[in-house]
């Protein structure tokens, strides 16, 4: 959520930062702040509570000229907000640091430096970087290897900018676990966590990589350091996205293009979050980890796709969190006399944030004792946000079409690593913490493997052309992933489609199967593999014509009337995540055969925001 913007420059840089923090509101944040070095070499910091407006209008009383600067928006972690606890902070009257990220030793650092005299003014993890610059620039003689000290003392994860009054034209970046990016200009250059903040200036980038460091001086000159402190040359890439939101590119569709975005929202989803082995709590908010030591059950309300999405993170709550679970509809929750166990976290989903049924049932939660209410959501400033004691945002950027595509993965991906939070708190292994955090680094990849089979999926596709029902299958997790599979084929290509846990089949479904009826399985490679295969039997037997998405590693032949696509294999408990996408090009290579309007299906709105 938090913004970083920074800028040498031949010019004065304030306009700079400022429209470069107004690009970046859409990721959410409740205060706003700059400092710029005067061409005098004095540094001079304005900062304000609220939107970046409060800060524009402070800087019409009081302008910061000058030729090098750095400014941000900040979503607090540590600390209320407050024009306190904004960045940029300093160390004194001559560095000044902004900080996206986690600081996980913060408090031990915080000791250290308060035993050496150093005054602390905010609540933040980030001031101890602050502290720790000022010291170590006083012996390191330049302020890079100042800054390369003190990334060896920071646990966690970090995108920094820094400047100091001794160095008035440079500014220097940093990144570990959050993004960061230089902005090429001519005889300029840019610091930003998102280029976006930067296309008013320039359309050439460097993405840094994990572990770099950068020194941005006067002229434009551009020096980076791997990890180890080596000088390194890091390719840069031309911006051909501006406003890629709004534009479907070259792709035929918006849902088709959502769909391709999901190896980079997911990655988007987890920057920040993830520490060496473990989620970092303080993702969550400042009150995070106290809150969830106290956690006894957890609500989740939501509706549609969403609450799809809440249904697979029952399964992963109870397994890794040890913690009983209820999903709820909205619509249904909202008019029940609900009992309220002591402990019980709220928990809401929603793309839009303004979801009717789920707004009105978190402020009908308000007055049930729960213990802290937390929304997971993809719109920053939106009425849930507001609204909700902790926040998780899923970075999945503007949605456009109807359906819902990475929206759907990356809340999966956030609820994972609120499962991951609540199981640290818990005692969960190390070693499963670990295992899993590893699975979350290598699941955008895996992601873009899946992608590669769409050439195979529009072939199946062929076989629903002439349907007018299908029936979708899955055991555990995966049978809320059957029913989204099953939502997104009703949704935009009209096809009556049901989706049953494929244990149920004797239990009354079985009667449909015929060869009409096409039967959709996931198949990964998890406990309830075996079971799952007689089950597949059992329609086999009947005549059912069957696609099965399965795991590389399962034995499943292709015969007459059984078709296998085989996906790359995926820690076990990530597996829905990945299983959603076959099924998301299903559907809409289906739709694109019926003729459908794919991206505005017919009676459907993007945002239900009436009852």
């Amino acid at each position: 959520m938090c913004g970083i913007v920074g800028a040498v420059a031949q010019r004065n840089v304030q306009g700079i930062l400022l429209e470069g923090l107004k690009r970046l509101e859409y990721r959410g944040y409740d205060s706003a702040g700059m400092a710029v070095l005067a061409p005098e070499g004095r540094l001079q910091r304005r900062r304000a509570l609220g939107k970046v407006a409060a800060l524009e209008e402070r800087l019409v009383d009081e302008p910061l000229p000058g030729h090098s600067g750095i400014a941000h928006t900040r979503w607090a972690t540590h600390g209320r907000p407050s024009e306190a606890n904004a960045h940029p902070h300093q160390s004194g009257e001559r560095l000044a640091v902004v900080h996206n990220g986690i600081i996980e030793n913060h408090e031990a650092l915080r000791r250290e430096l308060e035993a050496e005299g150093y005054a602390f003014t905010s609540e933040t993890d980030t001031e101890v970087i602050a502290h720790l610059l000022e010291r170590e620039s006083r012996e390191a003689g330049d302020l890079l290897t100042a800054v390369r000290r003190v990334l060896a003392r920071l646990d966690g994860a970090y995108a920094l900018g820094v400047i100091h009054a001794e160095e008035p034209d440079v500014v220097i970046g940093a990144r570990k676990g959050s993004p960061l990016v230089v902005g090429v200009g001519i005889d300029e250059a840019f610091l930003a966590s998102d280029p976006l903040a930067l296309l008013q200036v320039t359309d050439r980038f460097i993405y840094l990589e994990e572990g770099d460091a950068v020194r941005l001086s006067a002229g434009g000159r551009i020096e980076v350091f791997d990890a180890r402190g080596m000088a390194v040359e890091r390719e840069v890439h031309t911006f051909e996205h501006g406003d890629g939101a709004a534009s479907k590119g070259d792709y035929r569709h918006f849902m088709l293009k959502e769909i391709h975005e999901q190896p980079m929202v997911i990655a988007a989803a987890l920057e920040g979050r993830l520490g060496e082995r473990s989620v970092l709590v303080e993702s969550f908010g400042p009150e995070a980890e106290a809150l969830f030591g106290q956690v006894r059950q957890v609500h989740i309300v939501a509706c549609g796709t969403s609450y799809h999405a809440g249904m697979v993170a029952r399964y992963w709550l109870e397994r890794y969190a040890g913690l009983p679970v209820q999903v709820e509809v909205a619509s249904e929750y909202r008019y029940r006399q609900v009992v309220v166990p002591e402990g019980t976290l709220f928990v809401t989903l929603s793309q839009s944030g303004e979801t009717a049924d789920t707004l009105a049932a978190l402020r009908f939660a308000r007055e049930r004792g729960y213990l802290a209410s937390l929304a997971i959501c993809n719109v920053p400033g939106s009425s849930l946000v507001r609204e909700s004691d902790l926040t998780l945002m899923t970075q999945a950027g503007p949605e456009i079409g109807v359906a819902s595509t990475k929206a759907f993965t990356t809340q999966l991906t956030a609820l994972m690593l609120m499962t991951l939070a609540l199981g640290r708190v818990r005692g969960l292994a190390e070693a499963e913490q670990a295992s899993l955090v590893q699975g979350l680094r290598e699941l955008p990849g895996l992601v873009a493997r899946v992608l590669e089979l769409d050439p195979a999926i529009e072939r199946l596709s062929m076989a629903f052309a002439e349907k007018h029902h299908a029936l979708f299958l899955g055991r555990g997790a995966h049978f809320p992933i059957a029913l989204e599979g099953a939502l997104k084929l009703k949704e935009i290509s009209y096809i009556h489609a049901e989706a049953y846990p494929a244990g149920e089949l004797k239990h009354g479904p079985l009667a449909l199967v015929d060869s009409e009826m096409p039967v959709i399985s996931v198949a990964p490679n998890d406990e309830l593999l075996d079971k799952l295969k007689s089950n597949l039997q059992e329609v086999r037997a009947r005549g059912g014509e069957l696609f099965v998405f399965a795991d590389e590693q399962v034995g499943l032949n292709e015969e007459e009337h059984v078709h296998v696509l085989r996906l790359p294999h995926v820690h076990e408990a990530l597996a829905p995540i990945l299983y959603t996408l076959p099924l998301q090009l299903l559907s809409y290579h289906v739709a694109v055969l019926k003729g459908t309007d794919v991206d505005q299906p017919r009676n459907l709105a993007k945002s239900v925001t009436v009852e």
